[in-house]
């Protein structure tokens, strides 16, 4: 859990820093900070499902089709 909480406050120090640095405006910053990482975390949820379709069917094919 500590590991995910770091990456979490990493993640939004760089979103904000990213957003001040283009717009030199601290809300437009925190707003991005706040918004950014929760959008990101519901695509990776999506990304993982997809992956897992895709994973499956991949580890399915024999060892000669994958080579091929």
């Amino acid at each position: 859990m500590t590991k995910t909480v770091t990456f979490a406050i990493t993640h939004f120090t760089v979103a904000f820093a990213v957003a001040y640095a283009l717009t030199g405006d601290v809300v437009v910053g925190g707003a991005v900070a706040l918004v950014e990482p929760a959008v990101n975390t519901v695509a990776y949820h999506f990304h993982e499902k997809a992956w897992g379709v895709f994973g499956r069917r991949a580890n399915a094919r024999p060892v000669e089709a994958v080579r091929a």
